[in-house]
């Protein structure tokens, strides 16, 4: 089984950005995702830096994966689908329909985890159309994912959202920017503030979603390190780990001694919830309410 690294999900600085990504190309990630899925507001990197990154992940001996943005909104963000897409070299992660449209090639590309496969029909159109590898919905379950790998096409790989705050849902109003009482055009970066998210808790005081500008996500924290041996077991090839703001070198490095057998899975999940930014949870793989 590899490890992949996703995507940044929030916002940082340019200079922390290529920290990490120095960090990740010396870590025991097989496969790193890279650019911006969330705001095309967030002007830290172009997409010139993105495949400076993605130079650095290569020599590193990294397979370097361009995401797209989800929710596309302008033509500049169209621009930038099409520079990304256009790319000849690195791998694309289709985040829209849009994207899949202009990747339906012999090149391949990975479906990602937005594009709602729920099902045999929806998952082998992808791979008609030239997935090579799928990118689970965070919804899926176990059990489903039984069920599905006996129509899954063949040689279409599998990958499981393994670590991290879930994302949910994309709106096109920022609800970082909102709660400061700031429009979307005037945001005034406010995610900056935020390097894991802004916590919304109930009336009660219960942590229950963040905030991430267009993006909602769960408060806890997906933790499927135990279910590594299951995973592989259920054909799964790749399991992912979303970046956070700190830590992630030691995210990755556990996960890597689960998947070696050097550390056991139940011992590994307990010494990720002192790394964690919420507490864990694991609901939708074992088909509970995901918080759970």
């Amino acid at each position: 089984m590899k490890l992949s690294v996703g995507p940044i999900l929030t916002y940082w600085p340019r200079e922390t950005v290529f920290e990490f990504y120095q960090m990740v190309a010396d870590s025991a990630a097989d496969i790193v995702y890279i650019g911006e899925t969330v705001c095309s507001r967030r002007h830290e990197l172009r997409v010139s830096d993105w495949l400076d990154v993605a130079e650095l992940l290569a020599e590193h001996g990294k397979e370097v994966v361009l995401s797209t943005q989800v929710l596309i909104e302008s033509n500049s963000e169209l621009a930038t689908q099409r520079k990304i897409t256009s790319n000849e070299r690195y791998m694309v992660e289709a985040n829209d329909m849009g994207a899949v449209q202009r990747l339906s090639s012999d090149r391949g590309f990975v479906a990602g985890p937005h594009l709602n496969l729920y099902n045999g029909g929806s998952i082998e159109l992808m791979a008609t159309l030239g997935a090579r590898r799928w990118v689970m919905p965070v919804e899926i379950g176990r059990d489903r994912l039984s069920q599905l790998r006996d129509v899954l096409p063949a040689g279409l790989e599998t990958e499981v959202f393994a670590y991290g705050r879930m994302p949910l849902a994309f709106s096109a109003r920022c609800f970082t920017a909102r709660n400061r009482n700031l429009p979307k055009e005037d945001c005034q970066f406010s995610c900056m503030h935020h390097p894991d998210g802004l916590l919304l808790s109930t009336r009660e005081g219960e942590p229950f979603l963040v905030l991430n500008g267009t993006q909602t996500q769960s408060a806890a924290v997906q933790n499927l390190v135990a279910e590594l041996d299951d995973m592989r077991a259920l054909g799964v090839h790749v399991a992912r780990i979303s970046p956070q703001s700190t830590d992630t070198d030691r995210v990755i490095d556990i996960f890597d001694q689960v998947r070696r057998g050097a550390l056991d899975g139940r011992v590994a999940s307990q010494q990720l919830e002192a790394l964690m930014p919420g507490r864990p949870c694991s609901g939708f793989w074992h088909g509970d309410p995901g918080q759970e």
